[in-house]
C-alpha cells in the first residue's frame, strides 16, 4: 500500500474538511461506528492478539486500521475547524 507523506495528507484533509457545512461536519463527528464493522474489527483484533491471523485477515485488519486512522484525522480536522 502506498504511503502519503504527512504534508500531502494534511493538505488533502484540510481541503476535504473545509468544504463541509457546519451541519454535515457535526454529523460526521458524531457518527457512531457500524455494529457489524465493529464486531468484525474486534474479531480480527482478537485473532491478531493470538497471532493467528491468516494472510488475508492480516491484510483486511491493516486496511481497516489505516482507514480508521484517516477517519480519526478527519474528525480532528473537523473539530479543530469548529472551535
Amino acid at each position: 500500500m502506498a504511503v502519503l507523506d504527512s504534508a500531502s495528507l494534511h493538505k488533502f484533509l484540510l481541503q476535504f474538511t473545509e468544504t463541509l457545512t457546519p451541519e454535515l461536519a457535526e454529523h460526521f463527528v458524531k457518527l457512531p461506528p457500524d455494529p457489524d464493522f465493529q464486531q468484525r474489527l474486534d474479531e480480527l483484533g482478537g485473532l491478531a492478539n493470538e497471532g493467528t491471523l491468516s494472510k488475508e485477515e492480516r491484510r483486511e485488519y491493516h486496511t481497516y486500521i489505516e482507514a480508521m486512522d484517516v477517519v480519526a484525522l478527519l474528525r480532528i480536522k473537523v473539530l479543530s475547524r469548529t472551535k
